[in-house]
Protein backbone atom coordinates (compact mmCIF):
# COMPACT_ATOMS: atom_id res chain seq x y z
CA UNK A 1 0.00 0.00 0.00
CA UNK A 2 1.09 3.60 -0.89
CA UNK A 3 1.74 5.54 2.33
CA UNK A 4 1.17 9.45 2.70
CA UNK A 5 4.72 11.23 1.78
CA UNK A 6 7.12 13.07 3.82
CA UNK A 7 5.59 11.43 7.18
CA UNK A 8 6.86 12.97 10.21
CA UNK A 9 6.16 10.21 12.77
CA UNK A 10 6.12 6.36 12.49
CA UNK A 11 3.51 5.00 14.37
CA UNK A 12 3.97 1.12 14.82
CA UNK A 13 1.29 -1.54 16.15
CA UNK A 14 1.89 -5.04 17.05
CA UNK A 15 -1.23 -6.54 16.90
CA UNK A 16 -3.33 -9.89 17.00
CA UNK A 17 -6.42 -8.63 15.95
CA UNK A 18 -8.40 -9.93 18.66
CA UNK A 19 -12.75 -9.35 17.86
CA UNK A 20 -12.92 -8.26 21.30
CA UNK A 21 -10.53 -5.10 21.20
CA UNK A 22 -11.67 -4.00 17.34
CA UNK A 23 -13.56 -1.13 18.70
CA UNK A 24 -10.15 -0.21 20.74
CA UNK A 25 -8.38 -0.49 17.62
CA UNK A 26 -10.64 1.50 16.14
CA UNK A 27 -10.20 4.29 18.23
CA UNK A 28 -6.56 4.37 18.04
CA UNK A 29 -6.76 5.02 14.41
CA UNK A 30 -9.18 7.72 15.00
CA UNK A 31 -6.99 8.82 17.70
CA UNK A 32 -4.09 9.09 15.27
CA UNK A 33 -6.25 10.70 12.53
CA UNK A 34 -7.18 13.43 15.22
CA UNK A 35 -3.00 14.65 15.98
CA UNK A 36 -2.88 17.25 13.39
CA UNK A 37 0.56 16.41 11.73
CA UNK A 38 1.92 14.01 9.22
CA UNK A 39 2.45 10.37 9.92
CA UNK A 40 2.66 6.71 9.14
CA UNK A 41 0.57 3.76 10.58
CA UNK A 42 2.35 0.76 10.13
CA UNK A 43 0.32 -2.42 11.64
CA UNK A 44 2.02 -5.52 12.30
CA UNK A 45 -0.55 -8.49 13.11
CA UNK A 46 1.24 -11.40 14.46
CA UNK A 47 0.21 -14.72 15.27
CA UNK A 48 -1.87 -17.15 13.68
CA UNK A 49 -5.12 -15.95 14.63
CA UNK A 50 -3.98 -12.46 13.08
CA UNK A 51 -6.08 -11.94 9.69
CA UNK A 52 -4.59 -9.22 8.14
CA UNK A 53 -8.27 -9.20 6.43
CA UNK A 54 -9.73 -8.21 9.29
CA UNK A 55 -8.90 -4.98 9.33
CA UNK A 56 -11.59 -2.11 9.25
CA UNK A 57 -11.28 -0.97 5.46
CA UNK A 58 -11.42 2.52 6.70
CA UNK A 59 -8.20 1.66 8.44
CA UNK A 60 -6.61 -0.04 5.24
CA UNK A 61 -8.11 2.50 2.54
CA UNK A 62 -6.18 5.23 4.42
CA UNK A 63 -3.34 5.79 2.55
CA UNK A 64 -1.27 6.64 5.67
CA UNK A 65 -1.40 2.50 6.52
CA UNK A 66 0.77 -0.30 5.84
CA UNK A 67 -0.18 -3.65 6.82
CA UNK A 68 3.44 -5.31 8.04
CA UNK A 69 1.76 -9.24 8.10
CA UNK A 70 3.93 -11.74 10.13
CA UNK A 71 2.39 -15.13 10.52
CA UNK A 72 4.44 -16.01 13.63
CA UNK A 73 3.58 -14.74 17.16
CA UNK A 74 5.77 -12.00 19.10
CA UNK A 75 5.27 -8.10 19.71
CA UNK A 76 8.56 -7.95 19.38
CA UNK A 77 9.61 -9.27 16.19
CA UNK A 78 6.59 -8.05 14.71
CA UNK A 79 7.95 -4.09 15.78
CA UNK A 80 11.46 -5.10 14.74
CA UNK A 81 10.19 -6.10 11.18
CA UNK A 82 7.72 -3.26 10.72
CA UNK A 83 10.99 -0.72 11.46
CA UNK A 84 11.83 -2.09 8.05
CA UNK A 85 9.24 -0.27 6.36
CA UNK A 86 9.90 3.32 8.05
CA UNK A 87 10.64 6.26 6.13
CA UNK A 88 10.21 9.05 8.72
CA UNK A 89 12.78 10.15 10.82
CA UNK A 90 10.89 9.80 13.99
CA UNK A 91 9.39 6.22 14.99
CA UNK A 92 7.32 5.42 18.22
CA UNK A 93 5.14 2.58 19.51
CA UNK A 94 1.21 2.35 20.39
CA UNK A 95 -0.53 -1.06 21.75
CA UNK A 96 -3.97 -1.96 19.61
CA UNK A 97 -6.26 -1.05 22.68
CA UNK A 98 -4.59 2.24 23.72
CA UNK A 99 -4.89 6.19 22.35
CA UNK A 100 -3.17 8.98 21.97
CA UNK A 101 -4.38 12.47 22.94
CA UNK A 102 -4.65 15.73 20.68
CA UNK A 103 -1.22 16.33 19.58
CA UNK A 104 0.70 13.42 21.37
CA UNK A 105 3.02 13.16 18.26
CA UNK A 106 3.38 16.89 17.58
CA UNK A 107 4.49 18.09 20.88
CA UNK A 108 6.83 15.67 21.23
CA UNK A 109 7.98 16.13 17.92
CA UNK A 110 8.42 19.80 17.79
CA UNK A 111 10.48 19.26 20.88
CA UNK A 112 12.99 16.82 19.62
CA UNK A 113 13.21 18.70 16.44
CA UNK A 114 13.78 22.39 18.36
CA UNK A 115 16.65 20.84 20.42
CA UNK A 116 18.08 17.63 18.60
CA UNK A 117 17.62 15.03 21.09
CA UNK A 118 17.56 11.55 20.32
CA UNK A 119 14.14 11.11 22.36
CA UNK A 120 11.44 12.64 24.32
CA UNK A 121 8.83 10.88 26.43
CA UNK A 122 5.29 12.83 27.80
CA UNK A 123 3.63 11.02 30.61
CA UNK A 124 0.95 7.97 30.46
CA UNK A 125 -2.16 8.00 31.98
CA UNK A 126 -4.26 5.28 32.76
CA UNK A 127 -7.76 5.30 30.95
CA UNK A 128 -10.44 3.96 32.98
CA UNK A 129 -13.59 1.82 32.10
CA UNK A 130 -15.30 5.12 33.27
CA UNK A 131 -13.26 7.66 31.10
CA UNK A 132 -11.42 9.03 33.41
CA UNK A 133 -8.03 9.68 33.57
CA UNK A 134 -5.14 8.96 36.05
CA UNK A 135 -1.86 10.00 35.39
CA UNK A 136 1.03 7.81 35.99
CA UNK A 137 3.85 9.63 37.45
CA UNK A 138 6.65 8.03 36.28
CA UNK A 139 10.20 7.53 38.59
CA UNK A 140 12.09 9.35 36.01
CA UNK A 141 11.42 12.95 36.38
CA UNK A 142 10.33 15.98 34.23
CA UNK A 143 13.78 17.13 32.34
CA UNK A 144 16.60 16.11 30.36
CA UNK A 145 18.79 13.06 31.15
CA UNK A 146 22.17 12.39 29.47
CA UNK A 147 22.59 8.91 27.82
CA UNK A 148 22.38 6.36 30.56
CA UNK A 149 21.04 8.78 33.17
CA UNK A 150 17.01 7.02 32.98
CA UNK A 151 18.83 3.54 34.45
CA UNK A 152 19.86 5.05 37.52
CA UNK A 153 16.21 5.80 38.21
CA UNK A 154 15.17 1.96 38.86
CA UNK A 155 16.64 0.94 42.02
CA UNK A 156 16.59 -2.85 41.24
CA UNK A 157 14.31 -5.10 38.55
CA UNK A 158 11.54 -6.07 41.05
CA UNK A 159 10.99 -2.13 41.14
CA UNK A 160 8.64 -0.60 38.01
CA UNK A 161 10.50 0.34 34.95
CA UNK A 162 11.42 4.09 34.88
CA UNK A 163 9.61 5.13 31.66
CA UNK A 164 7.32 2.89 29.62
CA UNK A 165 8.67 2.25 25.73
CA UNK A 166 5.28 3.72 24.43
CA UNK A 167 5.92 6.77 26.08
CA UNK A 168 9.21 7.56 23.51
CA UNK A 169 9.34 9.38 20.21
CA UNK A 170 12.51 8.18 19.51
CA UNK A 171 14.60 9.27 16.22
CA UNK A 172 14.30 6.02 13.75
CA UNK A 173 17.63 5.73 13.26
CA UNK A 174 18.48 5.18 17.02
CA UNK A 175 15.77 3.14 17.41
CA UNK A 176 17.33 0.85 14.64
CA UNK A 177 20.78 1.50 16.07
CA UNK A 178 19.44 0.28 19.56
CA UNK A 179 18.68 -3.04 18.36
CA UNK A 180 14.70 -1.99 18.58
CA UNK A 181 13.07 -4.61 20.79
CA UNK A 182 15.10 -7.52 21.62
CA UNK A 183 14.69 -10.75 21.19
CA UNK A 184 12.50 -11.67 24.49
CA UNK A 185 8.82 -12.53 23.79
CA UNK A 186 8.06 -10.84 27.13
CA UNK A 187 9.16 -8.07 28.58
CA UNK A 188 11.04 -6.93 25.13
CA UNK A 189 9.79 -3.25 25.73
CA UNK A 190 12.26 -2.50 28.69
CA UNK A 191 15.05 -3.96 26.72
CA UNK A 192 14.05 -0.82 24.15
CA UNK A 193 13.65 1.98 27.04
CA UNK A 194 17.24 0.75 28.26
CA UNK A 195 19.09 0.97 24.72
CA UNK A 196 16.89 3.91 23.73
CA UNK A 197 17.88 6.21 26.77
CA UNK A 198 21.29 4.53 27.24
CA UNK A 199 22.63 5.57 23.63
CA UNK A 200 21.44 8.55 23.49
CA UNK A 201 20.21 11.84 25.33
CA UNK A 202 16.48 13.02 25.96
CA UNK A 203 13.80 14.58 27.44
CA UNK A 204 10.92 13.88 29.46
CA UNK A 205 7.29 16.69 29.19
CA UNK A 206 5.87 17.00 31.91
CA UNK A 207 2.29 16.49 29.72
CA UNK A 208 -0.04 13.27 29.38
CA UNK A 209 1.07 12.10 26.15
CA UNK A 210 -0.60 8.78 25.89
CA UNK A 211 -3.53 7.21 27.51
CA UNK A 212 -3.09 3.27 28.75
CA UNK A 213 -6.62 1.26 28.51
CA UNK A 214 -7.55 -0.45 31.42
CA UNK A 215 -9.54 -3.25 30.65
CA UNK A 216 -10.03 -7.10 31.08
CA UNK A 217 -8.77 -8.32 28.57
CA UNK A 218 -5.23 -6.71 29.01
CA UNK A 219 -2.25 -9.37 29.00
CA UNK A 220 -0.90 -7.61 31.92
CA UNK A 221 -4.10 -8.23 33.89
CA UNK A 222 -4.03 -11.84 33.73
CA UNK A 223 -3.10 -13.42 36.95
CA UNK A 224 0.25 -15.08 35.02
CA UNK A 225 1.45 -12.37 34.08
CA UNK A 226 4.30 -11.46 36.61
CA UNK A 227 5.48 -14.60 35.69
CA UNK A 228 9.27 -16.10 35.40
CA UNK A 229 9.69 -14.60 31.88
CA UNK A 230 8.42 -11.09 32.88
CA UNK A 231 10.89 -11.52 35.62
CA UNK A 232 13.60 -12.86 33.69
CA UNK A 233 13.19 -10.12 31.00
CA UNK A 234 13.53 -7.28 34.19
CA UNK A 235 16.89 -8.79 35.12
CA UNK A 236 18.13 -8.52 31.61
CA UNK A 237 16.94 -5.27 30.90
CA UNK A 238 18.24 -4.00 34.16
CA UNK A 239 21.92 -5.43 33.95
CA UNK A 240 21.64 -3.82 30.01
CA UNK A 241 21.14 -0.73 31.14
CA UNK A 242 23.80 -0.88 34.27
CA UNK A 243 26.38 -2.34 31.91
CA UNK A 244 25.68 0.16 29.45
CA UNK A 245 26.07 3.30 31.72
CA UNK A 246 29.34 1.56 32.95
CA UNK A 247 30.77 1.01 29.60
CA UNK A 248 30.35 4.39 28.53
CA UNK A 249 31.16 5.58 32.04
CA UNK A 250 35.27 3.79 30.92
CA UNK A 251 34.68 5.21 27.47
CA UNK A 252 34.53 8.34 29.00
CA UNK A 253 37.28 8.24 31.14
CA UNK A 254 39.54 6.61 28.59
CA UNK A 255 39.02 9.81 26.44
CA UNK A 256 39.34 12.02 28.93
CA UNK A 257 42.70 10.76 29.43
CA UNK A 258 43.54 10.45 25.77
CA UNK A 259 42.73 14.20 25.46
CA UNK A 260 44.82 15.38 28.30
CA UNK A 261 47.71 13.68 26.66
CA UNK A 262 47.24 14.92 23.18
CA UNK A 263 48.20 18.97 23.87
CA UNK A 264 51.32 16.93 25.85
CA UNK A 265 52.10 14.89 22.78
CA UNK A 266 51.64 18.04 20.49
CA UNK A 267 54.07 20.05 22.05
CA UNK A 268 56.82 17.38 22.15
CA UNK A 269 56.43 16.53 18.37
CA UNK A 270 56.54 20.35 17.89
CA UNK A 271 59.81 21.23 19.79
CA UNK A 272 61.17 17.95 17.89
CA UNK A 273 60.61 19.89 14.77
CA UNK A 274 62.04 22.77 15.58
Amino acid sequence: MSRRPHAQVAVITPTRLDPQRRNYFLDLYRSLDAQGLDFEWLIAPNGPDADPDTIPDLVTQDPRVTVCARPKPGAAPARNIAMNQVTAPFTCFVDDDDVLPPDSLGVRYRHAVETGLGWVAGWSADLLSDGTLKTWVCPTPVGRHEAGDVWTYWPSPERKPPLGHTMLLTRTEIARASGGHGGLWKGEDYVYVMSVTGRSAGELLPVVTYHYRDHEHQMTEAATYLDDDERGARVFSWLQGRDDRELRRRESSVGSADSRALPRDHEHRSSISA
